[in-house]
């Protein structure tokens, strides 16, 4: 039977590079994501060489989670054995006595209920079809904390220990879970934190090379693609200037 990956957030960075590295060793796609002219593209791009289907919804609606998976075909149902949870973010970088409560709502709703909705919904897939494998993407931030990092870092300590509540609850099952925690990646996160100030996202990469999305996506493929008995946990990931959540080398 042909495999197939659930993929969120699959309209930009790692989730549409973690697509397009799938599609060329052969996985079927589903990608979800807000943008429903972003999916057309990346779909009509990927279907030259593996079967695309798109869902369109935000992760935080919890009854439109459940309303798109069980839109999906009995045949797209029966292939899903992946479950890629890439969508989430990261609002304002603000201290806690200054920080917005809408951004706190944003980072929970997205990044930890949005995760869980879409887990929820795609598990009794996943356990029927047999062989699955959940990847999280969390962050360095879900391990250690920095200054004006609060809710971002509560949001993805949270998404850390649901992967490993996952791994202990659904092991009987023969689910593997993998937690892959990026440091910094140069992708769309830093104009979405700052709001669409360009020049203050870009200063976030000055002086250092940082990760890209093709490098998280390569992380995630090795992991799906280990051979059965290995479960490949949990994974840190840097780019060489960075040392922690606060340390880099600047040039």
């Amino acid at each position: 039977m042909t495999k197939t990956a659930f993929i969120t957030g699959a309209t930009s960075g790692i989730g549409q590079a973690t697509a397009r590295l799938f599609a060329e060793h052969g996985i079927d796609l589903i990608l979800t994501g807000r943008r429903q002219e972003r999916l057309d593209v990346i779909k009509d791009e990927l279907s030259q060489k593996v079967k695309v289907t798109t869902l369109t919804f935000d992760v935080r609606d919890r009854a439109a989670v459940f309303a798109a998976v069980d839109s999906l075909s009995d045949d797209w149902k029966k292939s899903v054995k992946i479950l890629v949870n890439n969508a989430g973010n990261a609002h304002g970088l603000a201290s806690f006595q200054d920080a917005d409560i809408d951004d706190f709502d944003a980072m929970i709703d997205i990044n930890v209920k949005g995760l869980l909705y879409v887990s929820k919904a795609v598990l009794p897939l996943l356990l029927e079809n047999g062989g699955a494998h959940i990847v999280n993407i969390a962050s360095i931030a879900g391990k250690q904390v920095y200054p004006n990092g609060n809710i971002y870092n509560a949001s993805k300590f949270a998404v850390d220990a649901i992967s490993q509540a996952m791994r202990i609850d659904l092991l009987q099952e023969g689910v593997k879970v993998t937690n892959i925690a990026p440091g910094i990646v140069n992708t769309e996160f830093s104009l979405v934190r700052f709001k669409g100030d360009q020049e203050r996202a870009d200063h976030t990469y000055d002086g250092l090379v940082p990760l890209t999305a093709d490098d998280i996506a390569d992380t995630i493929y090795y992991a799906v693609s280990s051979p059965e008995h290995v479960q490949i946990a949990d994974v840190l990931i840097l780019p060489k200037a960075q040392a922690s959540a606060r340390d880099y080398k600047r040039d």
